[in-house]
């Protein structure tokens, strides 16, 4: 009798588990691009910059699948700057309908919107748009990429906590800059701030050579301030602007004090053996792109494990459901918001030689989860798709 109930309760527990999915296949797309020259070579744009990090997640997953029976396929395709993406998204979506694109917000939302995309479950690991997580959301696109408004607002919350309330800005004429000056003014008015005083950047010159004569001519008129913010979306300027200011006050955003999703300096919560794992794979360190990849891919990995599937829709609704988490190595859990699919994370606040905090810093709460303090919160957000 004994015996035939530890059967019946064995095979409870075997009906009761999922069925392992076998075959995985993620497409990873990138647009390829080419970069605008700045005035220092010193920190080169890696070529395989976010692949990489999702080919470290494969070799996670298929760590994990090798006991479950689970085969883990990466098919990756490079599109030319000036080439047609969605027809390269079509024939991808014609062999797996899960799929992480690496592209600027037009390129997504024109794979999202296609015919073939409609049950398929695209990641954006690039593209930091706060539009793409409110009015021009995609209820098939999921973001493992950090918003402008999450590193923003981490930014304000340092500010905050530090009593720096007057704050001058620099925001420069390039590709990227006024889109990162927005997000900051977004932020600060959030946070009870106020940006002061602000200057365009419109030189032209080798600051190479001429940034101790020329940027303290250029901050002398910015008034007295806490702490001088610098949109610069390339670091093409901003990293000769520290300590040659007129008055001696520490500078961020885009160099100073940086708000990133990863940085190399990075090593608490287990993130020293991530680092070290992806540098013996590529040679480098990772950065925020390759992280955003990494944990694309790492979702799809834990979800699989958990549910036993391997399509789309089952996918999706798990990791938008309240059992997801995803272990980040950044002291929290990592799940996605189900209003507008952004991945919740802690955001490192660093400079080029260590960790300085990290966002959202104690006393920031909310009501759902004191990572909600950074992006989008759902009042906030224009989404419909996820209604």
């Amino acid at each position: 009798m004994l015996k035939a109930l530890a059967l019946s309760a064995l095979c409870g527990c075997v009906c009761a588990a999922p069925a392992i999915a076998a075959d995985i296949t993620v497409h990873y797309l990138r647009r390829e691009t080419v970069m605008p020259p700045t005035l220092s070579n010193l920190d080169p744009v890696p070529a395989d910059l976010g692949l990489r990090g999702a080919q470290l997640a494969l070799e996670d997953n298929r760590t994990t699948g090798r006991f479950l029976g689970q085969t883990w396929t990466l098919d990756t395709t490079s599109v030319a700057p000036e080439a047609d993406l969605t027809a390269a998204a079509q024939e991808a979506l014609g062999d797996a309908d899960l799929l992480l694109i690496d592209a600027p917000a037009a390129d997504l939302l024109a794979a999202a919107d296609l015919p073939e995309a409609a049950q398929a479950l695209i990641f954006n690991v690039s593209a930091p748009d706060p539009a793409l997580r409110s009015g021009d959301c995609r209820a098939n696109v999921l973001h493992t990429a950090a918003s402008r408004a999450m590193l923003s607002d981490a930014l304000m919350q340092f500010f905050v906590a530090r009593r720096w309330t007057d704050v001058a800005v620099i925001v420069g004429e390039g590709p990227g800059d006024s889109e990162q000056a927005e997000a900051l003014d977004r932020s600060a008015t959030k946070f009870g701030l106020r940006l002061g005083a602000r200057k365009t950047w419109a030189f032209d010159a080798d600051m190479r050579r001429s940034a101790g004569a020329e940027v303290p001519l250029f901050t002398q008129d910015l008034g007295d301030y806490d702490v001088l913010l610098i949109a610069d979306a390339r670091n093409d300027f901003a990293r000769y602007i520290p300590y040659n200011t007129w008055l001696p006050r520490p500078t961020a955003g885009a160099e100073g004090l940086t708000a990133k999703a990863w940085d190399s300096v990075v090593e608490q919560f287990g993130a020293a053996q991530l680092q070290a794992r992806f540098a013996e794979l590529t040679g480098r360190d990772m950065r925020s792109d390759d992280y955003a990849a990494w944990a694309a891919l790492r979702a799809i990995g834990e979800a699989v494990t958990r549910t036993g599937a391997a399509d789309a829709a089952t996918l999706r609704a798990y990791m938008l459901g309240p059992e997801f988490e995803l272990g980040g190595f950044k002291g929290a859990p990592l799940t996605f918001r189900t209003w507008n699919g952004q991945m919740r994370q802690p955001i490192p606040l660093t400079h080029r030689g260590a960790l300085v905090a990290q966002a959202p810093l104690d006393g920031f709460l909310h009501q759902r989860n004191p990572l909600d303090s950074l992006g989008l919160d759902a009042p906030e957000s224009a989404c419909a798709a996820f209604d």
